[in-house]
């Protein structure tokens, strides 16, 4: 079996090309990026391509099946760029599949893309994907699950796959999650357990956590399988300010959420950190997620409590640990972060 992965060198694509490296039925992998990685695995050759304007059939042609991860976080001040690459490029792959007589089709969706939805159960794949329209990275995964759609009934021969993981997280993604998310002004040490003494203890907090070799794993049982459809990503415990406290030993604290919300845009605004905040509108609303279909027919099982995956990303933080990717290099960015400051917090595409 020969499987091209889009988006290889980032945080799940990592995951996933190992998953597929370890797997005696993939004899081939061609992972696909942007920027050429430092990394040499068994099985795998690597292809420059960027899903905005490269040619991409001829990375394609001859796989069995294609499995779409690229996606731009960063710049969240530049949505005609996010765009471009999200939604443009995501209809783009869909597209070269089709042309390059690719069987099957496996897209990396989102709990993002899901509308507003319940915190006190869990809904299943049927629940609408409309998105949060404060979040651009939001509004990209609902459009792009339109765009799925369509492609799905003008291509009825082939096999079409999304999976819509939680927040997913590994110790080794977490110098590129932290320039991402936190930028260069949060010191790593101080994400020391015993440094934070209290959670925020908001309104409609309650999200979900994933590793992210468990998502690369279910992503290799989709790229096998030939279910199609939806599936839902998550571990347990669904994490809310209770439990956040309790493993940190930290304090839930009622805030106002407008309040977060206020600090949130204005520290965007000053570009002390690279996140809008529509992520945080987004994780204030979206449902929690019920994943007994990928359990069910992808046979998919965490081996990660969603404790785990976050504790573990805590400690990676707070290590500087990353992998030889561009996207997840540590300690690339210069003395004190500067290339991050340089080229703007929240500006840059990482």
């Amino acid at each position: 079996m020969r499987v091209a992965v889009i988006g290889a060198t980032g945080n799940v694509g990592t995951s996933l090309v190992q998953s597929l490296v370890d797997d005696p039925e993939v004899e081939s992998i061609v992972g696909i990026a942007r920027r050429m990685p430092e990394l040499s695995l068994p099985k795998v050759e690597w292809h420059l391509a960027d899903v905005a304007h490269s040619e991409l059939v001829p990375h394609l042609r001859g796989a069995d099946a294609v499995v779409h991860l690229a996606w731009l976080i960063q710049p969240s001040r530049d949505e005609a760029t996010t765009h471009a690459v999200n939604v443009d490029g995501s209809r783009r792959v869909f597209e070269a599949a089709a042309r390059a007589d690719v069987p099957r089709v496996v897209y990396a969706s989102s709990v993002g893309a899901y509308s507003p939805g319940p915190k006190d159960r869990a809904v299943d794949e049927s629940h609408p994907t409309g998105g949060i329209d404060t979040s651009f990275y939001s509004r990209h995964k609902a459009e792009v699950e339109r765009i799925l759609d369509d492609f799905e009934s003008r291509h009825p021969d082939i096999s079409v796959a999304r999976l819509r993981p939680a927040l997913i997280f590994k110790g080794d993604a977490a110098s590129g999650i932290r320039r991402l998310f936190a930028g260069p002004f949060l010191p790593n040490a101080l994400l020391r357990r015993t440094l934070i003494p209290v959670v925020p203890a908001l309104p409609g907090l309650r999200f979900q956590a994933v590793h992210s070799l468990d998502v690369g794993d279910a992503y290799r049982l989709a790229v096998k399988g030939k279910t199609t459809g939806a599936f839902n990503v998550a571990a347990e415990p669904v994490l809310d300010p209770d439990q956040l406290g309790r493993l940190l030993g930290a304090r839930p604290v009622g805030l106002s959420p407008k309040l977060v919300r206020a600090v949130t845009d204005a520290t965007w605004h000053a570009r002390v950190q690279p996140t809008p905040p529509g992520w945080l509108d987004m994780a204030l609303n979206v449902p929690i997620m019920d994943t007994l279909r990928a359990r069910e027919e992808l046979g998919w099982t965490p081996r990660f409590t969603a404790d785990q995956a976050l504790m573990e990303l805590l400690d990676g933080m707070r290590e500087g640990r990353g992998m030889q990717t561009p996207p997840l290099r540590p300690g690339g960015d210069g003395p004190l972060r500067i290339r991050e400051i340089a080229h703007g917090v929240g500006a840059r595409s990482f």
